[in-house]
């Protein structure tokens, strides 16, 4: 678990802000404090690392560049807790969480279009990672598979990975359901191919109609091309409206609003 034992105060407020935007587990006490029995690293302050306990490793934070703190912090956490596991919930807006062994260190939901980068983000210096992607939302989860290189990556059964959420829970569930995918082996892909049904190609003409500021969906081929991570919904839009799709300019009369 990340400490955070600091009197700076801009050192706490910026280091707090980050750990908790990036879903990670800490705590904090006072530099002069005993540090709690699963304390793996500390991040403190310049002034504040004679009052530390010098027996875990100790990471020192620039009030002007306090990323880089918790960056170091959680690298040094993944060293020391096994294998860097990235765990993936397929859909719109994926779950994602970083494990380091059985330890979670990040959680993040995101739009589909960041999904790549956060992990690929998380997972600078990690040495052999993998990521394992559910298989379900097959659409989503063929595009992160074909999108992520340089890295191991495992296709995992997600059935019965969503867990029932309780009172106050509501929109934690991909993120729940991103750490029982983490903690299942799949079968190692390089690509995924699917050709989108009747159903998801409507589905995607129905969320394109949604988002058009003149109520007209784009048409078959170009939702095809969103369905394979060739475009987003908004550039498919755009293509649309400039008449460059390729049903011709304003699609059939079926995609044509009231």
């Amino acid at each position: 678990m990340i400490v955070v034992a600091t009197s700076d105060f801009e050192v706490y407020h910026e280091v707090v802000t980050d750990l908790r935007e990036r879903g990670s587990t800490f705590t904090t006490v006072e530099p002069d404090e005993d540090l709690p029995p699963a304390t793996s690293v500390v991040i403190t302050d310049e002034q504040s690392t004679e009052s530390v306990d010098a027996n875990v490793p100790t990471v020192v934070a620039d009030p002007d560049t306090p990323r880089a703190a918790v960056d170091e912090a959680l690298a040094t956490l993944r060293g020391a807790g096994g294998r860097t596991v990235v765990g993936v919930d397929p859909g719109r807006k994926p779950g994602i969480v970083v494990c380091a062994g059985e330890t979670v260190v990040a959680g993040f939901q995101v739009p589909l279009a960041d999904a790549v980068d956060t992990i690929e983000r998380e997972l600078e210096g990690a040495v052999d990672p993998v990521v394992r992607i559910g298989d379900g939302s097959r659409l989503e989860s063929a595009q992160l598979v074909n999108d992520l290189e340089d890295v191991r990556v495992e296709l995992v059964d997600e059935t019965g990975t969503t867990p029932y959420l309780g009172t106050g829970a509501r929109g934690m569930g991909d993120v729940l359901a991103a750490v029982n995918i983490a903690r299942l082996e799949g079968e190692v892909v390089e690509n995924r191919d699917v050709e989108p049904t009747a159903g998801e190609i409507q589905v995607i003409k129905d969320r394109s109609r949604r988002q058009s500021e003149t109520n007209r969906a784009i048409d078959e081929l170009l939702a095809r091309r969103v369905a394979a991570g060739e475009l987003t919904i908004e550039e498919a839009l755009a293509v649309h409206r400039g008449g460059a799709s390729a049903e011709g300019e304003g699609g059939d009369e079926s995609e044509r609003g009231d």
